[in-house]
């Protein structure tokens, strides 16, 4: 009798054991790198069955207004936060990016499925309104006979504070002076035109659904909803489709003059097989978190992340960080009190 009871002790000991030991860690952000982040913590969790990562993919500028609030352990963004934003948060937040991906024009035009050409120029008069017929002579030039249609063109943007707009605006606002004068750079603008999806999936459907539509997706949700997007042209003046050469050719300059807090902007950079609207995407840690259990948790996560992570970045349509950039993120990590 007596040993059974202690082994029914020892069950109960042991089964709190393993639930003290089990964590839930919440986090929320960006729907750009929502795809990878999704296999990630799934992977993660078939190494550490005692850790769930859980993400709720609610826009760049959720995550950073509930990370700020402490509602989250982790932030997740595609537009670094702005200087006004990180002192607003209650303790040092710090920025490590995890891969790397291109935002693409996707659009729908009955009758039309080749591959257009778009300059960034084309792409700004179109979101600022200026071009509103699918025929103008801006996009016809660019398109040797591709029969467009005489059709509006309906403008399809994000309607949350999202990262995915921080990069398009980002990059119009370097080849558009118009642009950069009366819309600029942030995750939630005043759009000239169009109307609004929430999230890459949000934007993707609105398009799908609207003949005669354009709008501007993370490339992963291009091709999982077999969407057409287009090339862009790069500084060096070829188009270029995004691909995981194109996007990784993008970052070579910037991981170089990495700076050390890896807030940088890479759309429009210089040089030959460039997609130029590419961009890092970052996890926002506090570097001194109340909870240090935790800590020591993501910690290690975003390690394995930047490392043995990266391999499933090529099947989702993202591109793996630079090795110089991986180097300095684990210096960097070491910042973080877990203790």
């Amino acid at each position: 009798m007596k040993t059974k009871m202690f082994a029914a002790a020892a069950a109960v000991a042991m089964t709190a054991t393993l639930a003290a030991q089990s964590m839930r860690i919440n986090g929320a952000g960006a729907t750009f790198p929502a795809p990878i982040y999704t296999k990630w913590f799934s992977e993660y969790n078939k190494l550490h069955s005692n850790v769930e990562i859980n993400y709720q993919a609610i826009g760049s500028g959720g995550g950073i207004q509930q990370l700020t609030s402490q509602t989250v352990f982790f932030g997740a963004s595609d537009g670094p936060m702005t200087d006004m934003q990180l002192g607003a948060a209650p303790d040092k937040v710090m920025h490590f990016p995890t891969v790397l991906g291109g935002v693409v024009p996707v659009y729908k035009i009955p009758n039309v499925t080749g591959e257009l050409k778009f300059t960034g120029a084309v792409l700004a008069d179109i979101y600022l309104g200026k071009i509103a017929k699918w025929n103008d002579a801006a996009i016809t030039k660019l398109n040797p006979g591709v029969n467009l249609p005489a059709t509006d063109i309906t403008v399809v943007h994000r309607s949350d504070g999202s990262g995915t707009t921080y990069i398009w605006a980002d990059y119009l606002s370097k080849v558009s002076p118009e642009w950069k004068m009366k819309v600029g750079v942030s995750t939630a603008i005043n759009w000239p035109a169009g109307v609004g999806g929430k999230g890459n999936d949000g934007v993707a459907g609105l398009v799908n659904q609207t003949p005669g539509s354009i709008g501007y997706v993370e490339l992963i949700y291009a091709i999982q909803n077999k969407i057409s997007y287009g090339t862009v042209q790069n500084a060096a003046g070829e188009f270029m489709k995004a691909s995981l050469e194109s996007v990784t050719a993008a970052a070579a300059g910037a991981a170089a003059n990495m700076p050390a807090d890896f807030r940088v902007s890479i759309t429009n950079a210089p040089g030959k097989g460039v997609y130029p609207i590419s961009s890092f995407t970052w996890l926002l840690l506090y570097q001194n978190p109340k909870d240090k259990a935790q800590a020591k948790t993501v910690n290690d996560f975003v390690k394995w992340a930047l490392t043995d992570g990266q391999k499933f970045c090529a099947d989702l349509g993202y591109a793996p960080l630079p090795q110089s950039v991986v180097q300095k993120e684990m210096t960097a990590l070491a910042q973080i009190k877990v203790n």
